[in-house]
């Protein structure tokens, strides 16, 4: 459940100040929203075998980098003109935390789209794809978790999609594992294999993003940083 006690983001005595915070909000959703395509359109592009959709893909990075500045710019004008004290501070640090995120989350979708392209026109690798969309459901699915949880200030939510990135981690170690066993068995098939290894670290990259997404969601609600920390001690902060 969203924690309703800390919902009060906005809540202010000067109007502009509850624009400015609100339209940081939004923004913030905006880019997710893009980058979260980003990634679906580049796991698309790759499994249909579609070079023209992973350009596109490529094309839209630009629009993501042009995002993180300016959410930058906005959150650091809103620094130096309101000089935010604890919640609205720690909102504002955080969206700088999670714009870096979600720009590195857009990286990764460029680079797996790169790899589609090479494919498409080498030839599609003769193994690891449902690996890839398996992979690629769990993390989208964690990434959109977490922007859905900051929406709602919800960190429980986030709590949740901390516990899903071990989870994450051993899917990717296994179908590496499959993939490197295949290339020993048939060595014809090397590169392409490597192309795909390279997209499922690409994968797993998004859902640690994912992941820092939500530490951070649980810092703007708790006033905890829970960064570098065991699960088991931001349980204990979330259960507070």
């Amino acid at each position: 459940m969203p924690d309703k006690k800390d919902d009060v983001y906005g809540d202010h005595i000067s109007h502009r100040f509850n624009d400015e915070l609100m339209a940081l909000k939004s923004e913030f959703l905006e880019m997710g929203g893009l980058v979260e395509s980003q990634v679906d359109r580049a796991i698309a592009a790759l499994v249909d075998n579609d070079g023209h959709l992973a350009d596109e893909v490529r094309a839209t990075d630009k629009k993501v980098d042009q995002m993180e500045i300016d959410l930058d710019e906005e959150a650091t004008l809103i620094i130096a003109r309101r000089q935010p004290t604890a919640r609205d501070l720690r909102l504002v640090i955080s969206v700088i935390k999670m714009v870096a995120d979600l720009e590195r989350v857009g990286d990764e979708a460029k680079k797996i789209a790169k790899f589609a392209i090479k494919l498409s026109e080498e030839g599609q690798a003769p193994r690891g794809y449902v690996e890839v969309r398996h992979i690629g459901n769990h993390v989208l699915g964690m990434l959109h978790d977490a922007l859905d949880a900051f929406a709602r200030l919800d960190s429980e939510q986030a709590l949740r999609i901390m516990k899903e990135d071990k989870r994450v981690d051993e899917e990717y170690q296994a179908a590496t594992r499959t993939l490197l066993t295949f290339m020993m068995e048939d060595t014809r098939n090397i590169s392409r294999c490597m192309s795909v290894m390279w997209i499922l670290r690409a994968l797993e990259r998004v859902g640690d993003h994912a992941c820092n997404i939500a530490e951070n969601v649980i810092f703007m609600v708790k006033g905890e940083d829970v960064r570098h920390t065991p699960v088991e001690e931001a349980e204990k902060v979330v259960g507070r």
